[in-house]
């Protein structure tokens, strides 16, 4: 199909009309966000710095700033989680975390879903495989343990979601589940080390293990049975 014509053949779908849409302010929300004079919002240093000066508008940018990181590759969402969390505390931290981050994710899930593939691989650089062979319920338990060990990039779990027309019901509770006990620990883990608590500290290196551990288990030994189920190329 030329491109003319697929372009036509998306815009002819009011859901896609709309996705491309979102997708839009999203890239012009990065933009926004990545080109601020003088700090960047991106970092975990340059966000610090500036929801510590502000109130509402801090939250509502910050919880913007984790939508984007579901929608848009490059930023990081864990350092920036855990920023929040030296800032507000572990438990308001997470409760914005957890809002912008699923938010971000039902995004990222409705972008998949509505404009295919090729949008997906664009964003992302990758092309996301996923089975439904052994029903919906062991996918969603599935995305329920990448969100609570984040073994696999947040974002591309979200599109390849949308793009196997996962049922949404399924999505939702298998993600904010799995979301709210690995953010608490990563907001916990922001707040301990900047008051060098020893228990904290030995989370954030017990964490940042298993981010190491379970790729690994996963790529040998197929832990999970995740490679029969979940394909990145």
């Amino acid at each position: 199909m030329r491109p003319q014509k697929r372009l036509f053949h998306l815009l002819s779908h009011r859901q896609n009309v709309v996705a491309l849409g979102i997708l839009l302010l999203s890239l012009l929300a990065y933009r926004w966000v990545s080109t601020q004079p003088g700090i960047n919002l991106l970092t975990k240093q340059g966000l610090q710095q500036f929801i510590s000066n502000t109130s509402l508008g801090g939250i509502l940018v910050y919880m913007g700033v984790i939508a984007l990181s579901v929608v848009i590759s490059p930023i990081p969402g864990v350092p920036l989680t855990m920023a929040a969390g030296a800032v507000w505390g572990t438990l308001p931290a997470a409760i914005y975390s957890v809002i912008g981050g699923f938010l971000g994710s039902l995004v990222a899930y409705f972008i998949g879903q509505t404009l295919g593939r090729s949008a997906v691989h664009a964003l992302t650089g990758k092309v996301i495989y996923f089975s439904k062979e052994r029903g919906e319920w062991l996918l969603g338990g599935i995305i329920f343990v990448t969100r609570l060990f984040p073994v696999l990039s947040f974002d591309l779990i979200s599109y390849g979601s949308g793009l196997t027309g996962l049922s949404l019901p399924i999505y939702m509770l298998a993600t904010l589940l799995g979301m709210i006990p690995s953010t608490l620990l990563l907001t916990y883990m922001g707040e301990a080390l900047t008051i060098d608590l020893p228990l904290g500290i030995a989370l954030s290196i017990l964490f940042f293990a298993l981010l190491l551990l379970l790729p690994w288990g996963i790529h040998r030994y197929n832990w999970l049975g995740l490679r029969d189920i979940i394909r990145v190329e």
